[in-house]
């Protein structure tokens, strides 16, 4: 079995793992760094829960090879918390707004949502949905979800505006 240093950042901390060059980058995440935000749903990048965000952007880590990580940055769920509420707003939102049942599928909807509540243009609900459409859910029925993504984007981009 060959195996290969990788050298990334996860979640703020640069990170240096030996790994098996056919492992996923969500096999790595989780047995590696112990993240367990990152679920094993399909396997075959259909699904959405082990979505993570590789450069700022939203990926499937469970068809996304570790030795492709070399050199780029990776957030997950647990990046997101907020030092003093231990939850990010959008976490809070998904609570507020009933978006979690069996949470699943949540942490993959979150990093999914990433891009869509730092935007400093506002997404229709349409568009909220094209955004999430490779995460599915099974308990929610999608409108919940929608509603937390919505809410915490129209806050944030409030937010930025009030203090520029």
């Amino acid at each position: 079995m060959a195996r290969k240093l990788v050298s990334c950042t996860v979640n703020g901390t640069k990170r240096h793992y030996h790994i098996d060059v056919r492992a996923s980058l969500s096999d790595m995440l989780r047995n590696e760094e112990g993240l367990d935000s990152i679920k094993h749903g399909c396997d075959v990048g259909e699904c959405g829960a082990c979505t993570v965000l590789i450069d700022g952007k939203p990926f499937n880590s469970c068809i996304y090879l570790a030795i492709w990580a070399e050199g780029k940055s990776i957030l997950t769920v647990e990046g997101l918390n907020d030092v003093k509420t231990g939850i990010s707003d959008i976490q809070q939102a998904f609570i507020d707004a009933g978006a979690v049942q069996c949470g699943f599928c949540t942490p993959g909807f979150i990093m999914a949502s990433i891009p869509i509540i730092e935007s400093d243009k506002p997404a229709s609900r349409d568009e909220i949905r094209r955004q999430v459409a490779g995460n599915l859910c099974r308990c929610t029925g999608y409108e919940k979800i929608v509603d937390a993504i919505e809410k915490t984007q129209k806050k944030r981009i409030a937010e930025r505006k009030s203090s520029s």
